[in-house]
């Protein structure tokens, strides 16, 4: 399974292929199990791939069932499962590539509200089916867009992640985006949406990664800062980057400052790296993203090369 990079690439540019997800928290047996039950029902495994982070592992198969039947073929995984005592998740060719998308939030507003608008506008065509945050503070603008808003987290903030599972899964949502959603996010989350979580991180990643990013770039005297859309993964804020924004960090600037700049960016960011998730022209492999769009704007605008120097230059 490869693109005209040359790279093994995951399933969300495979839609030709099925994808079986099994998650738990004891791998004894579950290989084996799955494997079988897809070989007796002929189906082509493509690739097979397993990981564990905190306790947690999952197993994915890559299988063309073009020849299967589907049905047959999920209700024996699913027992199979069952019996093992883990979580399944399947996902048929016809079933990948949806537009339909859920945003998870905190307190801060402005992502969440440049989305709502640029769903509605038209400019990123997808259907937001519900809003979920770990505060109440943004119901309000949920409910200005006639979007459903859930709030799961406790007293102090803490989500429930079971939670969010859950109506992800009722609200039929393919792609999530974290909207400046203030929590780590775990590896059992990640696993079920695997590079379908997108993250927009408030620093050039891989600089400055984790809280206080703006912060992070005063004190370490940073003369251009920025921003990040990325895939989110078990390792915080180190997933594929797909879409930045930069912009000149004056001398005496503050942590302020450099938020006032940078959220106008956070919103773009994030937008763009969504629109090209849902048109499908993002390809992820060997830990970066590739992107099959012409008029996607990934970064800095192309003038810049006429405002750089273009030598010297080493001699050949």
């Amino acid at each position: 399974m490869h693109s005209e990079h040359g790279h093994v690439l995951v399933s969300q540019m495979n839609p030709n292929l099925t994808e079986v997800t099994v998650i738990g928290d004891d791998d004894t047996g579950v290989l084996t199990r799955v494997t079988s039950v897809l070989f007796e029902h002929d189906v082509e495994l493509e690739e097979l791939d397993q990981q564990e982070e905190q306790g947690v592992f999952r197993v994915k198969a890559l299988a063309d069932t073009s020849d299967a039947d589907e049905s047959a073929l999920e209700a024996d995984l699913a027992a199979a499962c069952d019996d093992l005592g883990v979580d399944l998740r399947v996902r048929f060719p016809e079933d990948q590539g949806g537009d339909s998308l859920g945003i998870l939030v905190t307190k801060e507003s402005h992502c969440l509200e440049a989305m709502l608008e640029a769903v509605e506008s038209g400019a990123l065509d997808a259907d937001v089916e519900v809003v979920i945050g770990n505060h109440s503070t943004l119901a309000d603008i949920a409910e200005e867009h006639d979007v459903p808003f859930y709030d799961v987290g406790d007293e102090n903030g803490n989500p429930d992640e079971s939670e969010i599972l859950r109506l992800l899964e009722e609200h039929g949502v393919d792609v999530v985006a974290l909207a400046r959603y203030i929590q780590i996010i775990s590896p059992e989350l990640v696993f079920h949406y695997e590079n379908r979580i997108i993250n927009v991180h408030p620093s050039l990643l891989p600089a400055f990664p984790g809280a206080a990013a703006y912060r992070q770039a005063v004190n370490g005297g940073a003369r251009i800062a920025g921003v990040t859309a990325h895939y989110v993964t078990p390792n915080l804020d180190q997933g594929p980057i797909i879409t930045q924004r930069a912009f000149n960090v004056p001398d005496d600037a503050e942590e302020a400052d450099l938020k006032e700049q940078g959220q106008p960016l956070e919103a773009d960011a994030l937008i763009e790296a969504v629109r090209l998730h849902v048109q499908g022209a993002l390809e992820v492999a060997d830990g970066r993203t590739y992107v099959d769009d012409a008029d996607a704007d990934l970064g800095l605008p192309m003038e810049i090369r006429e405002l750089n120097p273009s030598e010297p230059t080493d001699r050949n």
